[in-house]
């Protein structure tokens, strides 16, 4: 499900040249890269509507089916990694700001991460633990410290977090009974305004901290390399094959062939509690799950199996995209109202969420069954990115976002 997560800060609102003509700035992206990552958002911002708003994968089949699926956790978790990009484009891409800048481009993250908790937590008043926005603002916080670090050791400590965090989670869920949860939410501020408490943001909720700063430090990692040079391509292109079908493989040959089902139809948040409902609060009601459990890897499952293969996935559609905005200039061309769609993610999501609610469209419900719900505001939000990013820079939340960080630049 999903997140959305703030512009590139160093983008165009819509590309200005031809993706097939882009050059690399010094120690920076290209534009045409930029384009592919902005192209990646936008399929996971569409990943997210077919999840709210699409058919139940019940009520799917054929290619429905295999779509519905690929949406289910996989549009979140890309979101989650090109969060980690993006905050690499603040910091510094290729090479970490220092000095002024460095505390300048922190600040600004800060701001970031406050002001997404804020709106995750209004929202998550209305339409409770499905915003991944409060979840957005923990990550953002978290990484903090790791900004400095190269490609290399983020992609270690990914792999270990990945490795470690989720059996973690089992045993710290396993020893949390409701007694204690309900002691922890008598003293959250946060759980008295609305449905996503503290405990929810870092270990209950659908995108529990413990587990999903996998994705964003994988994310991370992918921002320090040279996406444009042809053996980085082929290398990520075969990593990423390799994590998907080794995680996904290794789960079906230990867990059996109910390895790969999703959990996000069942309600369950990542860290495999039952939620009441898609759009229910950050609670949950249901027994604990299995030690064996651990070795499945649905979406949403929040195992280690699950993560491995939803980043091989992410890396996939993140260098696919590249390489696509890079060398079909035709293409890049026709794309461009796709691609306005990822340059104002948070705007996309937001608006999708009001938008439900102002057209009374159901959203999270078991007993949808037509695609045209989700294929409306999927053209929808594409005419609006288009219309807007004519005439401004960027989307509507976004301009307001990056001018609330304006203050970090006084910081010395």
């Amino acid at each position: 499900m999903t997140q959305i997560q703030p512009p590139q800060e160093n983008s165009p609102a819509v590309p200005r040249t031809s993706t097939g003509s882009a050059t690399a700035l010094s120690g920076g992206p290209s534009t045409g890269r930029l384009v592919g990552v902005d192209l990646a958002r936008a399929l996971a911002v569409f990943g997210m509507y077919i999840v709210h708003i699409g058919p139940a994968l019940s009520s799917t089949h054929g290619a429905g089916t295999w779509v519905r699926y690929m949406a289910d956790g996989h549009s979140s978790a890309l979101f989650a990694t090109l969060a980690g990009f993006s905050l690499m484009l603040i910091a510094g891409r290729r090479e970490p700001k220092t000095g002024r800048a460095g505390r300048q481009a922190k600040a600004r993250i800060a701001i970031r991460a406050v002001i997404l908790l804020a709106l995750g937590t209004v929202l998550a008043m209305e339409y409770g633990g499905v915003i991944i926005l409060g979840f957005y603002g923990v990550y953002f916080l978290l990484a903090l410290p790791l900004l400095r670090l190269s490609a290399k050791a983020l992609a270690i400590t990914a792999a270990g977090l990945a490795l470690v965090t989720p059996q973690l989670a089992f045993v710290l869920n396993s020893q949390l009974s409701e007694s204690v949860q309900q002691n922890i939410d008598a003293y959250d501020p946060l759980k008295k305004i609305s449905e996503v408490g503290v405990l929810d943001l870092l270990l209950t909720g659908f995108y529990p901290t413990i587990t999903w700063m996998s994705f964003v430090v994988a994310g991370m990692a992918l921002a320090r390399l040279d996406l444009s040079a042809v053996p980085v391509q082929r290398r990520l292109a075969a990593l990423g094959a390799a994590l998907t079908a080794g995680a996904y493989g290794l789960s079906l040959l230990l867990a059996g062939k109910d390895a790969l089902r999703s959990m996000a139809e069942g309600g369950k948040s990542s860290s495999g509690f039952e939620k009441a409902s898609s759009f229910d609060g950050g609670s949950f009601e249901a027994p604990r799950r299995a030690a064996s459990e651990l070795l499945s890897a649905g979406p949403h499952s929040g195992t280690t199996f699950d993560i491995i293969g939803s980043v091989g996935v992410a890396i996939l559609v993140i260098v696919g995209a590249t390489v696509l905005m890079d060398r079909a200039a035709r293409l890049g061309r026709l794309a461009k109202p796709v691609i306005a769609v990822g340059t104002m993610s948070l705007t996309a999501y937001v608006g999708h969420f009001l938008a439900q609610s102002m057209l009374g469209v159901s959203a999270g419900e078991s007993s949808q069954t037509s695609w045209i719900p989700v294929l409306l505001f999927i053209l929808g939000a594409i005419v609006f990115a288009a219309v807007w990013s004519r005439f401004f820079r960027r989307g509507p939340l976004e301009a307001l976002l990056n001018a609330a960080t304006k203050p970090a630049k006084h910081i010395r």
